[in-house]
């Protein structure tokens, strides 16, 4: 029978050539019922996933893909399924989206018609918390053999949230079950539980959380004025629970991968919200009104006005009073989203103090504060030798390095880091050059991935494709339309 199920994998047609480690996850995996790609962010497991989803699809064994994601991670798909999903294969694909318009609905309504197409439905993990999107979910699960994927799983590690148990009810009714992360745990083993649940209850094989947490965990009973309660302070068996998993999961890290290019880039969406939505037309719009009027005549009034609705993108913007004005934005929320994601120590870059700040503040009360340290103009010089020695001892708690690129982005050496992340990007080329090479360079002995965070269709997008295409955007405006960059 063995034999049998890799004749058949060895005959499926790859329309993206795999990587070694890919391939033998797609092996691992494809058959199952249910499994757990655990494999780290830059090593290509949405490409597996989608392998498995055509290779599934074209035995017969699914009609439909629900794939669940954070809003950062959802719309990355449609490119990815694009790009590795054979052109052989119909497709339809549909983006949810939470206000059902008359032509979304058209949209979902096509998606349900019985045709050879295989169907996919893309839904941000949110959706799982409205009534809305869970009558959706199950609408399509209940009429069609599914394949369901839970991109980025420690999402759903906390068992008591709506989400959560909207999530593994619709599960259920699945044929195939996916979980996607490269960290399942980001606190403690107790955040397997819930992920474990939605693939198989079966797995760890308990009838309850407190009888898994029983298990693993070291518990003691606490008091607290009236109140008393079961604090975890240790855990145990971790090697049985491994074993447990081994069996249902395949695991790499990007330093296994001697593949893969030493350098691998990503972005990661980030939507905005109204008010920034709103702020940022207007700002468009007067920047090209002032534009016709002849005032944007030069390169330095062309860059402050993109600055500005960079600024919009992040959720601040600074008036011509040097006033700042907020607003409310999921950047930073995107950011932890990926800080659980990773493996190791990270460098996050961004270019306004303020946003260094905050990001550090976010940092210190999801982790620890021992775990994240500032570099910016302020820092004095006394401090900022040691903060990179202490950051580069691979066995301190500092794992977070966040800093402004002129302050940190020359001449340091900060090969402890894996993973660089541009919460926000300046337009200077050099810079960035720079300030990527701090972590890509003698003495770096891993894989490093670059995470862009950017909001689509806004200045972002060509700020980035430009850096990473080692244009110097100052140079480049003054030889195009305007146009191009503001509108």
């Amino acid at each position: 029978m063995g034999d049998c199920k890799n004749n058949l994998i060895s005959d499926y047609i790859f329309f993206t050539k795999p990587y070694a480690h890919q391939h033998e996850a797609f092996v691992a995996s494809c058959q199952t019922s249910v499994y757990a790609l655990l494999m780290d962010m830059g090593t290509g497991k949405t490409k597996v996933v989608i392998d498995t989803m055509a290779f599934n699809f074209e035995k017969g064994r699914i009609q439909f893909a629900l794939v669940s994601a954070p809003n950062g991670v959802i719309p990355n798909w449609v490119p990815e399924i694009a790009k590795h999903l054979p052109e052989r294969i119909p497709r339809k694909v549909v983006l949810w989206k939470p206000s059902l318009t008359k032509a979304k609905r058209k949209e979902l309504m096509e998606l349900y018609e019985d045709s050879d197409e295989l169907k996919i439905l893309l839904m941000n993990v949110e959706a799982f918390s409205t009534k809305k999107g869970v009558d959706v979910a199950e609408f399509f699960v209940k009429k069609f053999k599914t394949l369901m994927i839970v991109d980025e799983s420690t999402t759903i590690k906390n068992r008591k949230a709506k989400r959560t148990k909207a999530i593994c009810a619709v599960g259920r009714g699945a044929v195939m079950r996916r979980i996607l992360t490269g960290s399942p745990v980001t606190k403690s083993p107790m955040d397997l539980y819930s992920q474990m649940e939605f693939l198989d209850p079966k797995i760890l094989g308990f009838q309850s959380f407190y009888a898994f947490q029983g298990r693993y965990a070291i518990v003691q009973r606490r008091t607290l004025g009236s109140h008393s309660f079961n604090h975890v302070v240790g855990f145990r068996r971790l090697d049985e629970l491994t074993e447990k998993l081994q069996e249902h999961s395949y695991r790499v890290r990007k330093e296994d991968c001697l593949d893969l290019p030493d350098k691998v880039y990503m972005s990661r969406s980030v939507e905005l919200t109204k008010e920034q939505s709103d702020a940022y037309v207007q700002m468009k719009h007067l920047a090209l009104a002032r534009l016709d009027n002849g005032e944007m005549a030069t390169t330095k009034n062309v860059l402050t006005q993109i600055m500005r609705l960079q600024q919009i993108c992040l959720g601040h913007l600074t008036d011509d009073d040097g006033v700042v004005n907020e607003l409310p934005s999921n950047r930073l929320s995107s950011l932890l989203d990926i800080c659980d994601e990773i493996q190791g120590k990270a460098i996050i870059w961004a270019t306004w103090t303020m946003d260094i700040r905050s990001i550090g503040e976010a940092l210190r009360d999801r982790y620890s504060v021992q775990s994240v340290a500032l570099l910016h103009g302020e820092t004095p010089d006394s401090e900022r030798q040691q903060i990179v020695e202490i950051f580069q001892d691979r066995q301190s708690e500092l794992r977070f390095l966040v800093g402004h690129p002129k302050t940190g982005g020359f001449g340091l050496t900060l090969t402890a880091a894996n993973t660089v992340i541009y919460y926000s990007n300046s337009y200077d080329l050099e810079l960035r050059v720079q300030s990527e090479d701090r972590a890509h360079r003698i003495g770096q002995e891993n894989k490093v991935t670059y995470v862009d965070l950017l909001s689509p269709d806004t200045i972002d997008e060509k700020i980035v494709g430009a850096l990473r295409s080692k244009i110097r955007i100052a140079d480049q405006i003054l030889g195009e339309d305007v146009r191009k960059w503001l509108d």
